[in-house]
């Protein structure tokens, strides 16, 4: 690739870049909301619910490795 060539293809670089940066949507502060229910009755997301509690309940003290 010639330099030339090198320069128009990052002068077209830098065009594409303005024009995304000014394009910014406003960020969607209850983002949370789109993604209530998505993986209702998946499966795969139960599996993981399933061993995520485990997890964190085999973090939590026992009895026996409690000290008074």
């Amino acid at each position: 690739m010639t330099m030339i060539q090198i320069e128009k293809r990052v002068k077209a670089l830098e065009q594409t870049v303005r024009s995304l940066a000014g394009k910014k949507r406003p960020a969607n502060r209850k983002w949370y909301r789109n993604q209530a229910g998505r993986f209702a009755g998946d499966p795969v997301f139960e599996e993981i619910l399933k061993l995520g509690r485990a997890y964190r309940r085999s973090q939590r003290p026992t009895r026996d490795t409690k000290t008074s």
